[in-house]
């Protein structure tokens, strides 16, 4: 009896040797294989490369949110500089520039909520319209637009007057 099962257990182990043989196998060819860093990422696939282009463009641009906030909680020391106001009140000088009058008054109730000053969001959607017009499918300009006109309305204002309008007197003489 004793023959019979150290006979079925060398025949149980031997089968369970050649069943993870092919297993071992291949994760010695595949470990085995490992590239450098360097080479890895020189033979990224485009799909990857095209993520990792995508991650880093939205850091940039969460950054480059943050330093806006930032400035114009430096540049403002009304609630107009509080990151909420300054969130809202930008989306709504946008809606009122591309006649989304509807969305802009439901904005208008949350900037309101916020306790943010009415009387800067006048000034700042004055500045937009003053400038004149911009491209519709132009959407970063408008963005750029808002918020240099929401960090100084008044410097903006009188900039773009200036050079939209130039001199108004003549000089030389007017002939007969």
């Amino acid at each position: 009896m004793l023959r019979c099962t150290v006979r079925s257990a060398a025949a149980f182990l031997a089968g369970g040797i050649l069943l993870l043989s092919p297993l071992t196998a291949s994760a010695q060819q595949s470990g085995g294989e490992q590239k450098p860093p360097e080479q890895a990422q020189g033979e990224q696939k485009p799909d990857d490369q095209k993520a990792a282009d995508q991650a880093k463009a939205e850091q940039q641009e969460a950054a480059k949110a943050i330093a806006e906030y930032k400035e114009a909680a430096e540049k403002l020391s009304s609630s107009a500089g509080a990151p909420e106001c300054v969130w809202t009140g930008r989306r709504i000088a946008s809606l009122l520039w591309r006649d989304d009058i509807d969305t802009a008054r439901r904005y208008i109730d949350l900037y309101d909520r916020f306790g943010c000053s009415a009387e800067h969001l006048k000034l700042v959607f004055r500045c937009v319209i003053q400038q004149g017009p911009i491209d519709p499918k132009a959407a970063d300009r408008l963005a750029s637009r808002v918020h240099s006109c929401w960090i100084a309305p008044e410097e903006a204002t009188t900039a773009s007057s200036q050079t939209t309008i130039g001199p108004t007197t003549k000089t030389g003489t007017i002939p007969n």
